[in-house]
């Protein structure tokens, strides 16, 4: 596991990841041409109006996952 700390929305919190995780995100990041924190928070946003309720390390897990596809 790897803990990375971040701001979202002005506010600090850490995420751990698998290192292998971390890999696929971080391409994701990069791909999207925009900072790791504001491509985070865009899904943390997406991840708090969905009505299933899930810590951001899960979501961030399986929307990696989903995007694979």
């Amino acid at each position: 596991m790897e803990k990375r700390s971040l701001s979202i929305h002005g506010h600090r919190t850490s995420l751990s990841l698998e290192t292998e995780f971390w890999e696929v995100l971080d391409s994701e990041v990069t791909k999207s041409g925009k900072s790791f924190a504001s491509f985070i928070s865009e899904l943390d946003d997406k991840r708090s109006s969905t009505e299933v309720k899930q810590n951001l390390a899960s979501y961030l897990r399986v929307w990696l996952l989903m995007s694979r596809r």
